[in-house]
């Protein structure tokens, strides 16, 4: 095809792959009492489930009070952080369809041998970002609101939040869980290119895990070493999972 065909098509899947967004932005507009009442502001509640069952693990763990109230300072800030709320979930929601979609116009250039390799590749970085997502929004986020609803300099400093820190907070920590996950997906990719082999991934298993961690560390920035297990461990799977892929995909190019 020339030039100005591989544009047309790439222009296609683009186009499909917008309205799929516009779509699920619609839906998640109208859908404004169930998305944020039940959603987005149930980490802030203290009957959010990944609360009840801390509590029903360990009495230390359990979360009986969020001492925050979430204020709106601006006269548009309900609006537009609603438009804003509404996109991120579309992004989300259709970037199973927006993957395979750009995956449709760059596999046809791979080799045969190649695309047999990639086979699966939508549902694998589909099935790695949702899990990420969830990861992020049922362990992450809440325990980091937690924590920081509950962190103050002194008890006469009130904590109310801005709707747009809460939001973008929530976004930002459950966006990044979810591209952590596509962990494999890039050491797959490193493998078959030669910047990344098992043996090197092994050797620095342990400096991982310290890093991993550190990680967890920072995401529940609390004395209770519980919570930070809680989110050390899936990722030092995903570590561990990163070595295997790294193996095969060295095996699959030898």
């Amino acid at each position: 095809m020339p030039f100005i065909a591989h544009l047309e098509e790439l222009r296609w899947h683009l186009i499909r792959s917008v309205i799929a967004i516009f779509v699920f932005f619609v839906i998640a507009f109208l859908s404004k009492d169930f998305i944020v009442g039940s959603i987005l502001l149930a980490p802030a509640k203290t009957n959010f489930v990944t609360y009840r069952m801390l509590c029903e693990l360990s009495p230390t763990t359990c979360i009986d009070k969020l001492p925050f109230v979430i204020q709106s300072r601006t006269m548009t800030g309900q609006f537009t952080m609603h438009l804003a709320l509404s996109f991120v979930l579309a992004l989300i929601v259709a970037f199973p369809y927006t993957f395979w979609e750009i995956w449709r116009f760059v596999k046809p250039a791979l080799y045969e041998k190649e695309q047999k390799i990639t086979n699966g590749a939508t549902f694998v970085v589909s099935f790695l970002f949702m899990t990420g997502i969830l990861f992020g929004y049922y362990l992450v986020a809440p325990l980091s609101i937690n924590f920081l609803a509950n962190y103050q300099l002194d008890p006469s400093i009130i904590n109310e939040f801005d709707i747009v820190s809460y939001f973008s907070t929530l976004a930002m920590l459950v966006l990044g869980c979810g591209l952590m996950f596509q962990l494999p997906v890039a050491i797959f990719f490193l493998s078959k290119i030669g910047v990344v082999t098992p043996k090197i991934l092994s050797k620095f298993r342990k400096h991982a895990i310290v890093g991993i961690l550190v990680v967890a560390a920072i995401m529940t920035p609390s004395t209770d070493i519980f919570t930070q297990i809680l989110i050390a461990i899936p990722l030092t799977i995903l570590y561990e999972l990163s070595i295997f892929v790294s193996a095969w995909a060295g095996k699959k190019g030898a």
